[in-house]
């Protein structure tokens, strides 16, 4: 982690699961602090504004998509990161919690690496002064500062494009993307490139990340895409 220690604020009043986001969160070196219902964040919130807060849909006294639009309707909030939490896996849920302002959405139930690595990958792109410079999953190791990968210990030797996809793959540990996808993600929406790059790309991230250790950590969905296994 850099020096900066980012504070998290979250509001989930399923006592178990607040328990878990607690320790995992302070484990990945976050300050953090947990409230159970709606109107108890907006009062922590004026109190001392977090760095990001991950919010529950369903709050006793005040929703969380509630607490999310008036958040969004402040002026000192209005660019404050919000990762929201639900049970409600609908599409059309999904829309409404990000048109109301929602960074990021999780559905439950989630792994607790995949939460970090969202919470990461939306501190980076919305605060990028409180991301960190190295990032790991599972034997693989990544230093953004010295633009550097290793696995096992040992160095990797990677292209730019290369370096990109596996960042982005291990902000998203487990999760399948397809090729547009990761053109959009690596490449850009706004650049034309044939879906085939992709698999070259994979190709090359994959000989170099078994080339030492063996294993190869990206899997294939067929006719899906591509993830990083857990």
């Amino acid at each position: 982690m850099t020096a900066v220690q980012p504070y998290i604020l979250a509001v989930e009043d399923e006592e178990a699961l607040a328990t878990l986001l607690h320790y995992n969160l302070d484990k990945e070196g976050y300050r953090v602090e947990v409230c159970a219902d709606g109107e108890e964040a907006l009062i922590r919130i004026d109190e001392r504004q977090p760095d990001l807060v991950i919010l529950d849909w369903m709050l006793p006294t005040v929703s969380g998509i509630e607490v999310c639009r008036r958040l969004r309707q402040r002026s000192s909030t209005r660019n404050l990161p919000i990762i929201m939490l639900t049970a409600r896996g609908e599409e059309t849920d999904r829309v409404r919690g990000l048109d109301t302002g929602a960074d990021d959405y999780i559905v439950k139930p989630f792994l607790m690496s995949e939460l970090c690595a969202r919470v990461r990958a939306v501190l980076r792109r919305i605060r990028p002064g409180l991301a960190e410079d190295h990032i790991r999953h599972g034997d693989i190791v990544i230093d953004r500062s010295a633009h550097r990968v290793k696995r096992g210990g040992h160095d990797v030797h990677l292209g730019p494009t290369e370096f990109r996809l596996l960042d982005y793959f291990m902000q998203h540990p487990g999760r399948v993307f397809s090729r547009e996808q990761l053109l959009n993600a690596v490449w850009g929406s706004d650049v034309y490139v044939e879906t085939r790059t992709v698999d070259v790309h994979i190709g090359r991230l994959r000989r170099a990340l078994s080339a030492q250790e063996g294993s190869d950590p990206i899997r294939t969905v067929r006719s899906a895409g591509y993830a990083l296994d857990i």
